[in-house]
C-alpha cells in the first residue's frame, strides 16, 4: 500500500529540478606533452601534483513533455492498482462469507440432526414399551432401532462436517489454531425487498472495481500513446552548477557553468513507432476485457436477481414441507401407538422428515448467500 503511494512521487520527481550539494578535494599530476601534441623547450614534462579542493550545488532541469504524460498515466495506474486491491478484497469477503454461511447451514443440520435422533430415541422408547406389554412385535422394534442408530451416524456426520468447517473458516481469518470458534447467530430467514434488474445492473457498471480497473488502465494507455507520440518533439534540458574552487581553502573563489541543451530526435530506427503500435495493441485487449466484464456482470446480476426470487419461494415450500412431515410423523405416531398400523408408517415419516428438514436448511443457504 505505500509502495502504490509513493510511485506516483517517484514519476513527479522526474518533472522537477534536481539539485545536489557536494563537497570534494582532489590531487592533480598533469602531463603537459599530452595535452599540446608535443614537447615545448624550456617547459616542464608535468605539471603538479596540486591539491584543489571545491564545493557547491549543482541542478539540473528537463523540460520534457513526455514526462508530463508519464507522471499522469502512472497517477491513473494507481488508480487502476486500488481498483484491483479492491477486487481483491471483494473476493476475500466473499469467500468469508460464504465459508460462514457454510458453518451456519452445518450447524442447522446439527441441530436438525439432534432432534430427529432425539424423536428417534423416543419411538424406540415406545415401540420397546409395547413389545414389553405385548401389544408390539420384535420386527417394530427392531426397526424402530435401526432408524435410532442411522439417526446417530447423521448426527456424528454433521458434527464432522460443522467441525471442519470451522477449521476451514478459521484459516480464512487467520485466527490462532489453538482458539475455538463459536457461531454467535442462526440461520434464519429474513426476507428483502424486490430489485429492479435494469436498476441493479446500472449501478454494478459504475461501482464494479474490476470495471473501474480497465477504465483506468484503458486512461492509462491512451497518456502513454499521446507520449509515445511526443517522443518526436525537442527535449530541452537545463543545468549548472556553482561552487567555490581553489588550490587551498583560503584561495577558492566562485566558479559557475550554466549551460543549456536542445536534442531534436531526427531517426529513432523505428522505436516511436513501435511503442505506439505496442500501445495500440494493448488498448485494443483492454476494450475487448472491458466488453468481456461487462458482459459478465450482466450474466451475475441477472442469474443472482432470478436466484433470490427462486430461492425465496424455496423457503416457503420448505418451511411448509417442514410442517407437513411432522405433522405425519405425529400421526403415524398415533396410529402406531393405538395398534392400527406398524411401525413402518412412522420409519418412512421419519425419512420424510429429514428430507424436509435437509430441503429446509439448503434453501435457507441458498437464499442467505
Amino acid at each position: 500500500h505505500r509502495d502504490l503511494h509513493s510511485f506516483p512521487t517517484r514519476r513527479s520527481s522526474d518533472l522537477l529540478p534536481q539539485v545536489g550539494a557536494g563537497l570534494a578535494e582532489s590531487v592533480h599530476r598533469l602531463n603537459v606533452d599530452t595535452l599540446f601534441g608535443s614537447p615545448f623547450p624550456g617547459i616542464p614534462q608535468h605539471v603538479g601534483p596540486f591539491w584543489v579542493a571545491q564545493g557547491g550545488i549543482q541542478f539540473s532541469a528537463p523540460l520534457d513533455l513526455t514526462l508530463w504524460r508519464r507522471y499522469r498515466a502512472a497517477q491513473t495506474g494507481i488508480t487502476a492498482a486500488h481498483a484491483q486491491e479492491m477486487t481483491a478484497r471483494e473476493e476475500s469477503v466473499l469467500l468469508v462469507v460464504s465459508q460462514y454461511l457454510g458453518c451456519q447451514r452445518a450447524a442447522a443440520e446439527v441441530e436438525a440432526a439432534q432432534s430427529r435422533e432425539a424423536l428417534a430415541q423416543a419411538l424406540y422408547d415406545q415401540a420397546a414399551d409395547l413389545q414389553k406389554n405385548g401389544v408390539g412385535t420384535g420386527i417394530d422394534t427392531l426397526r424402530a432401532n435401526v432408524q435410532l442408530q442411522n439417526e446417530k451416524q447423521r448426527v456424528i456426520v454433521a458434527r464432522t462436517q460443522l467441525e471442519t468447517g470451522l477449521f476451514a473458516l478459521g484459516r480464512l481469518l487467520s485466527v490462532d489454531p489453538q482458539r475455538k470458534i463459536e457461531l454467535a447467530d442462526q440461520v434464519q430467514f429474513f426476507d428483502t425487498p424486490d430489485v429492479s434488474a435494469d436498476q441493479t445492473l446500472e449501478h454494478a457498471y459504475g461501482t464494479r472495481p474490476e470495471l473501474r480497473q480497465i477504465s483506468a488502465q484503458v486512461a492509462q494507455a491512451q497518456l502513454g500513446l499521446k507520449a509515445a507520440a511526443e517522443e518526436r518533439l525537442p527535449k530541452v534540458t537545463v543545468s549548472g552548477g556553482w561552487l567555490e574552487q581553489g588550490l587551498t581553502p583560503n584561495s577558492a573563489i566562485p566558479v559557475y557553468q550554466y549551460q543549456a541543451s536542445l536534442d531534436v530526435p531526427l531517426f529513432t530506427g523505428g522505436r516511436i513507432e513501435a511503442a505506439r503500435a505496442k500501445v495500440e495493441i494493448a488498448l485494443r485487449q483492454l476494450k475487448q476485457q472491458e466488453h468481456a466484464a461487462r458482459d459478465s456482470i450482466a450474466l451475475e446480476v441477472k442469474t443472482s436477481i432470478a436466484q433470490l426470487g427462486a430461492a425465496r419461494n424455496e423457503v416457503n415450500v420448505a418451511n411448509l414441507g417442514v410442517d407437513l412431515a411432522r405433522q405425519e410423523v405425529d400421526q403415524a405416531r398415533d396410529r402406531f401407538q393405538a395398534g392400527v398400523a406398524n411401525n413402518i408408517e412412522v420409519v418412512t415419516a421419519q425419512n420424510e422428515l429429514a428430507r424436509a428438514n435437509d430441503n429446509q436448511i439448503a434453501a435457507l443457504y441458498r437464499y442467505n448467500q
